[in-house]
């Protein structure tokens, strides 16, 4: 059992730190804010995870897991000390580094023993020294000691537990060959594969690997878009591409782009990370210009459709970025609900977890509704921005029945659009052929 204090407890930092209590380790989880804490402490978990409120009561009734905003005794406490704080990202694109520094000062001045100081937050190339220095500068004993290794994470909301606790693989990054065995042998029961590596590298690391996947998903929307003007299935063309070992089948999925807390900010963070080392990277540059484009399809399938939007009642199916979830960052519902408001529409809203969460960010004019079906009722069209499983059961029929027109633009390719063309729908998706197109559209677009 090894004594781990980590420090935040958001998204990242309560679950890794939840399933390190898991696998038997005594874990403090500590923040400075005191009604998260508070929350914490009485049983509310004030995130949405799937199974980690089960998890995390669990082990703090068996002692592994504990809750505080004393970070500084909670640093002294243990022996190994996570930094898992936010870098949100700044108004020029990169890491907002304030939380990091201020945690690497808080453990200087508790270092009171040796320690291994592991950053978890998504941090620039370079950190890790940073951090050395900053620790160093505030530390109280000149004879304490301390490595920092580098451990970046790759939770998937929605299945962060299972990612953590069936670990695809933990890159550990650090100058010191014994610090790096340690972190590796805290990772053992989670049957992954360690990969070692030095500090700049693994921070590096997390930065390509997000990217990359965005990178994916941007050219198969920027292919979906093709494939609708030429008469191709998207779907089929990810298909075939996926069965190319070289390429594989993930992250070709077609829809509205990416979201969440992740790539948007990380993608952002590496273009800035090489503008200032000198890269032009124009290639990662398309991909945000991109992703944000691709979010905009759905108003461009709405105004085709309807004519124009100045009183039209839309159903808003979805607002978090995924399903599985309630985190709101980068969703495309913020940017696209602002502007269907904007261009008149009445808007009519439905999430199954989110609506909380949603109404803090999205105007005040949105109505949210408790079921897909009140949604849509009385709607000129649908559209669907999260592919929750509450949508995909939807009854059709019943939601047909209850619109004024039966128009569904669905932005995640939610369904099949033989099932919708038996249903009656007007059906609009990413990359597929329409069904049920209105003659007058097909003949205007054909003009």
């Amino acid at each position: 059992m090894r004594k781990i204090t980590v420090i935040g407890t958001g998204y990242v930092g309560l679950v890794s730190g939840t399933c390190f209590a898991e696998v038997g380790n005594r874990v403090i989880c500590c923040d400075v804010d005191q009604r998260k804490i508070d929350l914490l402490n009485s049983g509310v978990i004030p995130i949405y995870e799937p199974g980690l409120e089960e998890m995390a009561l669990r082990n703090k009734s068996e002692g592994r897991l504990l809750f505080t905003t004393e970070v500084g005794e909670a640093i002294e406490a243990s022996d190994i000390v996570y930094i898992a704080v936010g870098t949100p990202m700044s108004e020029t694109g990169e890491a907002d580094m304030r939380y990091v520094m201020s945690a690497a000062k808080k453990i200087g001045e508790h270092l009171n023993g040796h320690k291994i100081i592991v950053n978890k937050s998504t941090v620039p190339v370079g950190t890790g020294e940073l951090v050395r220095e900053v620790v160093q500068a505030n530390k109280k004993y000149p004879w304490t000691s301390f490595d920092v290794v580098s451990n970046p994470e790759f939770l998937r909301e929605g299945t962060a537990l299972s990612d953590c606790m069936n670990m695809d693989r933990a890159i550990i990054g650090s100058d010191n060959a014994e610090a790096a065995e340690q972190i590796a042998q805290l990772h053992a029961p989670f049957n992954t594969r360690i990969f070692k590596t030095d500090l700049e590298s693994a921070e590096m690391i997390k930065y390509a690997a997000n990217t990359f996947l965005a990178t994916k998903i941007s050219f198969i929307n920027a292919i979906a878009n093709i494939c609708e003007k030429v008469g191709a299935d998207v779907e089929d063309v990810a298909k075939g591409m996926g069965m190319d070992s070289r390429i594989g089948e993930k992250f070709l999925q077609a829809g509205i782009g990416y979201g969440g807390s992740c790539f948007p900010k990380d993608t952002y963070a590496l273009a800035h990370i090489a503008d200032k080392s000198g890269y032009d990277f124009e290639l990662l540059k398309s991909v945000i210009k991109t992703n944000h484009r691709q979010r905009f399809v759905v108003m461009d399938k709405l105004r085709e459709t309807l004519g124009g939007l100045a009183g039209k009642q839309i159903a808003v199916l979805g607002l978090a970025f995924k399903p599985n979830t309630d985190d709101m960052r980068e969703a495309p519902s913020l940017s696209i609900i602002p502007e269907l408001l904007k261009q008149g529409a009445v808007v009519r809203a439905f999430d199954p977890i989110a609506a909380e969460a949603a109404k803090k960010q999205l105007p005040a004019e949105v109505a949210y509704l408790e079921s897909a079906e009140l949604a849509a009722a009385g709607c000129d069209a649908c559209v669907i921005l999260t592919e929750w499983n509450e949508v995909l059961t939807m009854d059709l029929a019943k939601v047909r029945d209850r619109m004024k027109q039966p128009i569904m633009i669905d932005g995640r390719n939610s369904f099949d659009p033989k099932v919708m063309e038996q249903h009656g729908f007007v059906y609009y998706s990413v990359g597929r052929r329409p069904v049920n197109r209105p003659e007058t559209e097909r003949k205007s677009v054909n003009l």
